[in-house]
């Protein structure tokens, strides 16, 4: 046969099919043969349709463990691309969830990556703390002959910044795994160095030589609108509804937001967020460039305005202003330790006037971090609003040190934005909250404040399908007159059975505080007949204190009503966590 000629007359193509197909081969290399003759293989065994998983894998993958502890959904989607990078580098790759994990799996691991976000002062994330107790408790088995690496996630924000990637990180080593790779530990602007982190470290990871020279396609993920992920890229989107739910008496603020999408609202879910891109208040902004001698640059207004974090102050933010500055006050109070203290309730200005330094717009760039978007719970089902998405805001205000303060994004929507403004926004899925996949499955729901957000999309998701399924909701806030957030909707939804029972609690009308977890232990034994009937429950909103006063409250209930021990009380809690009937998607 000639080189122009690879296949022969006998091959069942016509003249022109095999003339082409041997312009193709003629000059591929030996790993592009290789690599056509896996993906035909599997495109063979699927049918012809690139959805059924290949035929052929590689014959000697590499096993790789990658876990991650993820409470805001990131290091959920790093682990992710950990698992497609090292798919295509010829690993075998399993993800696994902290609130799954089988800690005495580990030693089998061989390779692992582990990715963890750090929650509040330094706790893990809800569904990761029990697999997190078991590794740092004595119990924990030894990793020898286990390569780790760790990546963090955290906030600088916070004292205890990426403490539990941190802590993973000494645990493993202590525990007799070998460090492939360095940790990194990241802020929120983590998307580009976390790339290049997972890609070093799958280097330093991967075998010393390829065994093989068939890739593994993945035709499960090749192809399927059906499984396909909604759209992560931000949109602008128009205000087509601006309320405030709270009434003029209040103390507090909470705005009612409704977007258009002008073409087709992201397929969300009820129990996904929605991100949005504030602006800094301008007021603010021109304080800073008054103190730093910077008013007239218009450019720098524009990027402090929309581009970058001038409200989050932190150590790091700190020792990057001395080093940028080379302000020897600045240092030497850096050194002194007292900073973590002295930041509590400050911002950027209050570090401008106490340190007067001479600063230019590139000071301002490497001091400040970008300005993340904000995520809200989306308050709507698309069944009930289509290609809308609405939202409930508190708005943030405090004083502290003389200076009024607020929150960036939430007085940015309650004070600058009115119907018909554009604002961008993206979509934050959160799987890991979701109604139950069977509709007669009874809900309870547990949401205080604006963590009813959520929870009135399960109620529109439940009316439109007409589910069968039982929901009672337990809201509350601090004055029944003036914060009884979608009262009238919630006498609706009563009225027509897609809520079937609703329990307030309003700390403020009556001389002793009354919050959710005191109408939880009123009700005990209603909601253990419920839980023991296979009720799934949904707790939303604050995670410092109202989450754990919470869960203590269903502690006590299987406690009172079934005359457990504490100790069983809370195995049979744990069990429902992880059995994902009880679910949290807390802040």
């Amino acid at each position: 046969m000639s080189r122009s000629a690879l296949l022969p007359r006998t091959a069942p193509f016509g003249d022109g099919e095999r003339a082409s197909l041997d312009a193709v081969l003629v000059n591929a290399t030996p790993v592009q043969r290789a690599w056509l003759a896996g993906f035909l293989a599997g495109l063979d065994a699927a049918g012809g349709q690139p959805q059924a998983a290949p035929a052929a894998p590689p014959k000697a993958s590499e096993p790789l463990t990658v876990i991650y502890a993820s409470e805001s959904g990131n290091s959920e989607k790093l682990a992710g691309d950990v698992a497609k990078l090292a798919r295509k580098q010829g690993f075998k790759p399993k993800v696994v969830d902290f609130a799954d994990l089988d800690v005495a799996t580990l030693p089998k691991a061989g390779k692992l990556v582990a990715i963890a976000a750090t929650w509040g002062e330094g706790e893990p994330p809800a569904r990761a703390a029990r697999a997190y107790g078991e590794l740092m408790g004595e119990g924990a088995p030894r990793l020898d002959g286990v390569e780790f690496a760790v990546l963090a996630l955290g906030d600088t924000s916070y004292a205890e910044f990426c403490a539990i990637g941190k802590a993973l990180d000494a645990r493993f080593e202590a525990l007799g795994g070998k460090r492939a790779a360095e940790r990194a530990d990241l802020d929120l602007d983590f998307e580009t160095p976390a790339a290049d982190w997972i890609k070093g470290t799958l280097k330093a990871l991967a075998p010393a030589a390829a065994p093989d020279n068939v890739v593994a396609v993945d035709f499960a993920r090749a192809g399927g609108d059906e499984d396909a992920e909604p759209s992560r890229d931000p949109v602008v989107v128009e205000v087509v509804e601006h309320v405030n739910l709270n009434s003029s008496r209040s103390d507090k603020e909470t705005i009612h937001l409704a977007l258009a999408f002008e073409d087709g609202a992201p397929a969300y879910e009820p129990g996904d967020s929605l991100e949005i891109y504030p602006e800094n208040d301008p007021q603010l902004v021109d304080e800073i460039l008054s103190a730093t001698g910077l008013s007239g640059d218009e450019a720098l207004r524009k990027a402090l305005l929309a581009e970058r974090d001038i409200t989050t102050l932190s150590a790091a933010t700190i020792e990057r202003f001395a080093k940028a500055t080379g302000s020897e006050d600045a240092k030497a109070f850096v050194e002194s330790g007292e900073v973590r203290a002295w930041i509590e309730g400050r911002n950027l200005i209050d570090l401008i006037e106490r340190f007067p330094a001479k600063l230019t717009s590139e000071h301002l760039g490497t001091i400040t971090r970008p300005l993340p978007p904000r995520a809200y719970s989306i308050a709507s089902s698309r069944k009930e609003v289509g290609d809308e998405v609405h939202l409930a805001i508190a708005a943030v205000r405090y004083e502290t040190f003389g200076r009024k303060r607020s929150g960036v994004a939430s007085v940015h929507v309650a004070d600058r934005i009115r119907d018909g403004a554009k604002l961008r926004v993206r979509l934050k899925p959160n799987k890991h909250f979701r109604l139950p996949a069977d509709p007669a499955t009874d809900i309870i729901m547990v949401g205080p404040g604006t963590g009813v957000a959520p929870f009135r999309a399960f109620v529109q998701e439940r009316r439109a399908t007409e589910a069968p399924g039982r929901s009672w909701l337990f809201f509350g806030d601090r004055h029944f007159t003036h914060d009884f957030l979608y009262q009238l909707e919630w006498q609706e939804a009563l009225e027509d059975g897609s809520l079937t029972k609703i329990d307030v609690a309003f700390s403020r009308d009556q001389p002793e505080k009354i919050y959710v977890q005191n109408r939880i232990d009123q009700h005990a034994a209603e909601l253990v007949e419920w839980l023991d009937g296979g009720a799934h429950f949904y707790v939303c909103g604050d995670a410092k204190q109202m989450a754990k006063d919470v869960r203590a409250a269903v502690v006590r209930a299987f406690e009172t009503v079934k005359g457990l021990s504490s100790a069983d009380a809370e195995a049979h809690v744990a069990g429902l966590e992880r059995a994902k009937v009880y679910q949290q998607d807390v802040y």
